[in-house]
């Protein structure tokens, strides 16, 4: 029997520890085998693997030093952290779960990605076009790490649509922000990979690191950033022109998105119209990612090549 505490400060309210009506408990106690008892302010966890109770006493953890600094996590960042944390990867500083690691040792395992981080060096606006999981969104996020780590920039800020924002999304509960979190969860999970949590939530509350939906981009300039804008393929003809013309001085922004698979219609894709304007414009570089770029399980580059022979027999070459 395996038995962890951990001890919540009196300044910390224990309502940004345990969640509304104690949520965040009830979801850990599902997740894990593992009893959960909360007493005062202390919580404990009891079970029978030391492993599983060591992971959940450090997300607890994690989640009380975020507290501490006055940063109270939502539920998309709580959710990634249990994932990640899950994995038994855990990064964060001083942890015994795992080993943190830098931005600085993640390398291209592929001539494409070498390619597209070149790029990232060599070029202000950047367009990272290819399938689910050649890198895009990760190395952006890497080299956005890198930047921000060198003092080249002063902020990340990282975006993308929230295509099914419409009419579904005032039926979920919370703030504008609450609601469209779970479309910006693949950022968090690149950058949970990347950086341990306590230090993102700190850079996140000094407005350091800044992930918002894309419509929260609107009239801002914005200076000594990198900026990220990922699933840039349902994003539409306006909202790219406006997305573009936000770039200020000493900024570089990574545009990413897969033409295949689009959310909106193919006429209403602002990625796929760039690539007809901006073509040729110094300081722009395309970047394509292909199948042989795909660094998840072999099998996903049968899966894509797949759809893509499906798609050119069904739609013709030109429209694939």
């Amino acid at each position: 029997m395996a038995l962890k505490t951990v001890e919540i400060p009196e300044n910390i309210d224990i309502v940004a520890v345990l969640g509304q009506y104690d949520n965040r408990i009830r979801f850990l106690r599902k997740r894990f085998p593992v009893s959960i008892e909360v007493s005062d302010n202390r919580i404990t966890v009891i079970g029978n693997d030391d492993a599983v109770v060591s992971t959940v006493e450090n997300i607890i953890s994690q989640v009380v030093a975020a507290a501490r600094k006055g940063y109270f996590m939502d539920w998309a960042e709580f959710e990634a952290l249990v994932e990640f944390c899950s994995e038994g990867e855990t990064k964060a500083e001083g942890s015994s779960n795992g080993k943190t690691v830098l931005v600085g040792k993640i390398r291209p395992k592929t001539p494409g990605q070498a390619e597209y981080i070149e790029a990232m060096k060599n070029y202000d606006v950047i367009f990272a076009i290819g399938p689910a999981g050649t890198g895009k969104t990760y190395l952006a996020v890497a080299m956005a790490l890198e930047y921000l780590k060198s003092g080249i920039v002063q902020r990340i800020v990282l975006t993308r649509p929230a295509v099914e924002a419409g009419e579904k999304l005032g039926f979920l509960p919370g703030d504008l922000v609450e609601k469209v979190d779970p479309y910006l969860r693949p950022i968090y999970d690149a950058i949970f990979d990347m950086m341990p949590a306590e230090k993102f939530y700190n850079y996140r509350q000094k407005g350091i690191i800044e992930i918002a939906p894309l419509a929260f981009m609107r009239g801002r300039t914005l200076n000594n950033c990198f900026i990220i804008l990922d699933e840039a393929q349902n994003a539409t003809h306006q909202q790219m022109k406006m997305f573009l013309t936000r770039i200020g001085f000493n900024s570089k922004a990574v545009i990413t998105g897969d033409v295949t698979q689009l959310d909106i219609d193919r006429s209403q894709s602002g990625l796929i119209e760039c690539e007809k304007i901006l073509k040729g414009i110094k300081g722009i570089k395309f970047v394509y990612l292909t199948d042989m770029d795909v660094v998840r399980h072999p099998v996903v580059k049968d899966i894509i090549r797949a759809y893509e022979e499906y798609e050119r027999k069904k739609y013709g070459k030109n429209n694939t």
